[in-house]
């Protein structure tokens, strides 16, 4: 089983928080975070990052359910 991750690069502000907490995910590409691996091993720091990002930009996706960010 793995989730998947996106970064909507229209919604993004570019804070660097996700990149900041999961570098081996998320890196910073100018203004605007991009994801490194779109599809992860189940993992609580991805859910972390996705319900910290001020822009709620990403999105935590597993068997086409969202499951991240967290209400």
């Amino acid at each position: 089983m793995s989730w998947k991750v996106e970064v909507d690069g229209g919604t993004c502000i570019g804070s660097g928080m996700c990149a900041a907490l999961l570098p081996k995910v998320f890196e910073l590409e100018g203004a605007t975070a991009t994801v490194v691996e779109g599809e992860v091993n189940p993992d609580e720091s991805v859910l972390d990052a996705a319900d910290s990002c001020p822009a709620m930009a990403i999105e935590v996706t597993e068997k086409g359910e969202v499951i991240g960010p967290r209400p």
